[in-house]
Formats: structure tokens, sequence, C-alpha cells
């Protein structure tokens, strides 16, 4: 997902203008990258050059992939009472159904990342998407809870491709002075799918239809985002773009000697097997700043997770709400997510964008992304205080359900501004640093329903979520230290390159 992997192919001209201009001689002795393969400065072939309705068709495509995967995550959240009573399971193992897929994120990450840098973006999507709409079927046909518990596991498995690379679709269209926007318009999406799921979920089950007709949708839908990527999304990445145009001026001229860049690279199976799996785990350990970061980032993620299994206690039981209403209280979060998107291109990112043309032709310090969260983290806190204390049954129920539109409302701007702190630090080792994140939140959104539960019933709803608070309380610091002493690590990290600290914070 890091820009600086495409950045050196953004310039200088392509050899295959030289080849159909016979009048230009090509001497290696006095150019040796005469032959080499790049794209021309305004050359329409460059993902970045494509019209900006083009970019932003492509950029709603991947947030709509992603909300699908996370849609499917969530959806049977409220037909646990279902399969405990069809399959005489405990709550645990009917739990299990939501828990499985979403550790399906752990592994997909390190495959899919690693995959599409070799093989493009638009091959990796058709394959997974097609794999993850099969298991669907499974899980709609699955005559015993373990088929479908497998059955789920790997269809999170396919399904995180989306999550692994449709941020990375949008950084190979937009710059960095654009990617901000765009990249807050899709951050909606993983947190819009978990509040759509239970929604859909909890009227099937007051229609009183079969639950296997959730998984018919969870299959049409996959569909229709599966035609939608084999129809109308190209490849974006790249160095696979050059390279299929390198080979494509040597068939035309009978000459071996164009190329592309990534041709020349010769990367053993052992090496190759580092970088998929290893590095993003050295990331990870040997870095301070990611370490901090991805502890916060998997916290607020498995507290959404969470919820899933917060809100029928307070709602359902509490307030006595079917399962169809039950399901409409998670709408507060997307809602809140799409107010963020609305704070961060009103206000936020008009701050960026001054702040770069201040710093051309430097960039922007990483650590002006921190802002974001500056401002967001304390709201956070406020939000799972105020949901805790408004969970009394005697209190209106609007007042705990308005509380998430505040968590959505924070939760999605402090993602917005981590993931973009950690593309803007960590650079070529961007896409191993973001694979990380998402296997350990991914395994915090597994685990924090398998006990949510219990948590609830042993302290209430009221101590349970303010527990929840506390910890967000102690994490809030996070942002703002990393904004004071990020240009510090960055200076003596060994992935993190940056020139000397200044002698102020940046942000």
């Amino acid at each position: 997902m890091a820009d600086s992997s495409r950045l050196s192919f953004q310039s200088a001209t392509t050899a295959n203008k030289l080849a159909e201009n016979s009048t230009v001689t090509l001497d290696n002795r006095v150019d040796p990258d005469s032959h080499l393969v790049l794209f021309d400065q305004g050359d329409p072939a460059n993902p970045k050059n494509w019209s900006v309705a083009k970019k932003w068709y492509l950029t709603a495509a991947a947030g709509l992939l992603v909300l699908n995967a996370t849609f499917s995550s969530s959806a049977p959240s409220m037909l646990l009472p279902t399969f405990m009573e069809e399959f005489s399971v405990s709550e645990e193992v009917a739990t299990l159904t939501v828990s499985l897929f979403v550790c399906g994120y752990c592994v997909g990450p390190l495959l899919w990342g690693p995959l599409s840098e070799q093989y493009g973006r638009r091959p990796i999507f058709i394959i997974s998407f097609f794999v993850y709409m099969c298991f669907q079927i499974g899980c709609a046909l699955s005559q015993n809870i373990t088929s479908m518990l497998i059955f789920r596991f790997i269809g999170g498995t396919f399904a995180a491709a989306p999550l692994a690379n449709s941020g990375a679709l949008i950084s190979d269209i937009w710059d960095a002075k654009q990617r901000g926007t765009a990249l807050a318009v899709f951050t909606v999406a993983p947190f819009a799918g978990p509040g759509v799921g239970p929604v859909v979920s909890g009227y099937l089950v007051l229609a009183g239809v079969s639950w296997r007709w959730l998984f018919w949708i969870l299959t049409i839908f996959a569909g229709v985002c599966w035609l939608q990527i084999v129809f109308t999304m190209p490849e974006t990445y790249s160095p696979v773009l050059l390279a299929k145009r390198a080979k494509e001026i040597r068939k035309r001229t009978g000459d071996d000697k164009y190329y592309a860049a990534t041709e020349l690279q010769r990367i053993t199976f052992s090496q190759r097997i580092e970088n998929i799996l290893a590095r993003p785990f050295k990331v990870l350990f040997t870095e301070p700043m990611m370490i901090a970061i991805t502890l916060y980032m998997s916290f607020v993620y498995g507290c959404i997770y969470l919820l899933f299994e917060a809100y029928p206690v307070v709602f359902t039981e509490g307030h006595n709400l079917n399962a169809g209403v039950s399901g409409l209280v998670f709408l507060p979060l997307p809602i809140g997510g799409f107010l963020a998107v609305a704070t961060y291109i009103l206000f936020f990112n008009p701050s960026y964008e001054r702040k770069a043309q201040e710093c051309a032709p430097n960039p922007v310090p990483p650590e002006f992304r921190l802002r974001v969260a500056m401002v967001s983290a304390p709201f956070l806190v406020i939000s799972f205080f105020w949901f805790a204390w408004t969970s009394f049954s005697s209190v209106s129920i609007w007042a705990p359900m308005l509380s998430g539109g505040l968590l959505g409302w924070s939760i999605c701007l402090i993602f917005l501004a981590l993931i973009n702190y950690i593309i803007d630090a960590y650079l070529a080792v961007a896409a191993s640093a973001l694979a990380i994140v998402t296997v350990v939140r991914s395994l915090f959104g597994a685990g924090f329903p398998l006990f949510a539960t219990q948590m609830y019933d042993r302290l209430g709803p009221e101590w349970a979520s303010s527990l929840l608070g506390f910890i967000a309380l102690l994490m809030m610091p996070i942002p703002f230290v990393l904004s004071r002493y990020g240009a510090i690590l960055r200076f003596k990290s060994k992935y993190a390159p940056s020139g000397p600290p200044p002698s102020s914070s940046p942000a």
C-alpha cells in the first residue's frame, strides 16, 4: 500500500515511444536505462493520470468490496439464538460463526497483499472473491455447525483480500495530496459493514424465514461484487502494468533489451517467504511506534465486534426490543462514520493541504497526520462512558443508542489518522506494516465477542462499558506521545526512513 514502491515509475519517457520512433537512437553506453520502460509525463496508462470520475468510481468500488466483507462478518450476529436451538450448541460455539470469520482476516492479509504485488490487484480480487462467494453457498447448505464454522473461517480468509488490497488500490490511483480525502471516504466501509449486518439478520429473524436465507443473500451480494470486479475494475498496480507494457514492446519490436524495473528483481523462494511471513512481524516487534499503534487500533477494532454481544444485553434484554429493532440500534455506528468523513473532508484535509504547500517540495512530516487522532481520541473515551451510564432500562433508549454515533465518529477518525501515519512513516514497508496491523486487530476482533457476554453479565452493562472506557483512557495518550517523539523514533528506526529529527515536533 505504500506509495514509495510506485513513485519510481512516475517520471521519464517510456521506451514505447522510442521503439515507435525510428529517428531516435538507443545507446546503452550513453544511457544505461534507455531500454527501461517507464510511464510518460501525463501518460493515460498511468493509473494516477486517470480521470477523476474513474478514480472515484474505483474508490467506491473498492469500498463496496470491503463493505461486503465486513457486512458478512457481522451478519450472523442476530441469528446466534437460532443456531443454538437448531444445532444444540452453546452460546460460545454459536458466537464462533462471527469470530472464526474474523479469524480469517488474520491469515488473508499475509497472503493477498504480497500476492497482489507479484501478480497485480485484479487477478487476486477475481480469484479470492469467487472462492469467497462459493463458501457462502457452503454455509447456506450446511447441515451441521462444524461444516458451517469451517466454511466461515475459509470464507473469511478469502474475504480478507479487499481488506488487504482495496487500500492499496486507492494508493495506486491517488497521489499523496489527494489520497487523504479518498481514504476518508473509503474508511467508512469497514465500519458501515458491521453496523448493517445485524439489521439484515435481525429482520430475517423477525420475518420468521430460515437462517439459510442470510447466506443466500450474502452469496448474491458477493456474486454481484464479483461481476463488478470482472467487468469494471482494471489493473491499477503500476509495476505490473509496466511489466506488461515491456512484454508487449519486446514482442512488437523483437528486441529483448526492453524491460520493466520489476523484471530485474531476482527473489529466491526463501526471500519471498521471508517478505510475506517474517517481515510484517519484524516490523511490529522491532518498532515501538508500531507496537503502540497496533495495540490502540486493535483495541478499538475489537470493541466494534464486542458490541455485537453487548448491544443485545443492553437493548434486547434491558429494553425488551425485538430482533429487528435490536439490529437498528447498530445504525448510529455507520452514521457516525459518515459524519467522520465529512469532518475530515471539511476541516482536517484542508489543513493538510495547506501544510503540504508550506512544506513543499519536502513531504509533510508524518506526525502531522496524528492531529486527527489527537482530536478524536478523547471522544472515544467519552462515548464509552456515555454508553455505560445510560444503559439503565429506566433511561430512554435514545441515550445509549446515540452514543454509538460518537463512537463511530471517533473510531473512524482514529483509524484514518493512524493508517495515514503508517503509510507516510513506513513508506517502502508500509504494506507489511499494514498487514500486521490487520492481522493483530483481527485477532482482537475475533476474541472480544467470546468474552463479551460473560463480562456484561458479571459486571453489568454500566461497569463493563466503563472498563472499556478506562482502557481507552489509558491508550488515549498514544497519538500525543507519537506526535511529540515520533520524529525521534523514526530517526532511530530501521524501517521508517527519515532525516534528523527537528528541534520541535512537526505536528
